[in-house]
């Protein structure tokens, strides 16, 4: 077996289920690729697809979800809580097993080059994958959102897509590629419907304020469930586990005297950073991911072909 890449696009539609369900079936239908895990959110107005597979298996999954965003999406109707540039807003490669991250940036590449000339896409870098310091952030690059690029135009150094034509896409806008490490995205529910709270817990807890390394957090209102939530990106969390990005956010949700609902996983974590929570909350010495059944069952199944 070759390499195994994962790829984590985000399509602009959480709203409409019945395009978020012919999204995945169009994901199931690509030979060789998995589709592991898929949600959709309405206050978002978002969907995250994590699939697995060979380098070619990937490049067809991407290109059927575009071609599902070009039949139903149009960015100029679109409304939602979460930044955002495009129709499929953001496309991950993450390297797995026997793949390298210079092989991720060449399938990211690759990819890329091939959306931006068969829909005539603008393209930006981020991540591994960045031709600059500044565009490896995707809130740079997402600043001002799509309506900024729509506004302000893509003729300037700053804006300039590193593929593609330099104007928008008159439905899917613009997306950004580009190949990184694992991430856990994870969400916080607050029992309050105050804005200001959520904002001002994301600010202690997010890196770039002081707070964790390796944490990109946003307070997001949910407003079809009438409360708030802390939106993170764990970037590095073999240095930032779960359970201490969830242990500070209570910590700080009780100064404002704010109850936790409760949190949610976006997309797919490892296993490793599953048994490190769980050895923290059953207050386990270790909890290895070789005393968990399907890691053996997996493990006979790719040493004996089963």
């Amino acid at each position: 077996m070759g390499p195994i890449f994962q790829c984590v696009p985000n399509l602009s539609e959480g709203r409409r289920l019945e395009v978020v369900e012919e999204a995945a079936r169009a994901l199931r239908d690509v030979s060789g690729l998995c589709l592991l895990n898929y949600s959709a959110d309405p206050d978002h107005n978002r969907s995250v697809f994590t699939m697995l597979g060979g380098q070619e298996h990937v490049a067809r999954g991407v290109k059927a979800l575009f071609e599902v965003a070009d039949k139903y999406l149009d960015m100029r109707c679109h409304q939602g809580v979460h930044p955002r540039l495009g129709a499929v807003d953001v496309v991950p490669f993450v390297p797995l097993r026997r793949a390298t991250m210079e092989m991720a940036q060449e399938l990211c590449r690759e990819v890329a080059e091939r959306i931006a000339q068969d829909f005539q896409l603008p393209i930006y870098f981020y991540g591994q994958s960045a031709t600059s310091p500044e565009r490896a952030s995707l809130a740079h690059l997402r600043r001002g959102g799509w309506e900024a690029l729509a506004q302000e135009g893509l003729e300037s150094a700053d804006r300039r897509p590193d593929l593609g034509p330099s104007q928008l896409h008159p439905r899917l806008g613009a997306s950004s590629f580009g190949a990184r490490g694992p991430l856990v995205a994870f969400n916080v529910l607050l029992q309050s419907d105050d804005l200001r709270v959520a904002q001002a817990i994301a600010r202690r807890v997010r890196a770039r304020s002081g707070g964790l390394q390796g944490v990109k957090a946003l307070g997001l209102p949910l407003a079809s469930r009438g409360i708030v939530q802390i939106s993170m990106n764990l970037t590095d969390p073999q240095r930032t586990a779960i359970y201490t990005a969830l242990e500070l956010v209570k910590i700080e949700a009780q100064r404002f005297g704010v109850q936790i609902l409760g949190s949610e996983l976006i997309g797919a974590i490892s296993l490793d950073q599953l048994a490190d929570s769980a050895s923290y909350y059953w207050q386990m010495d270790r909890l290895q991911p070789d005393q968990v059944l399907e890691t053996g069952i997996l493990q006979l199944e790719e040493d004996f072909s089963l």
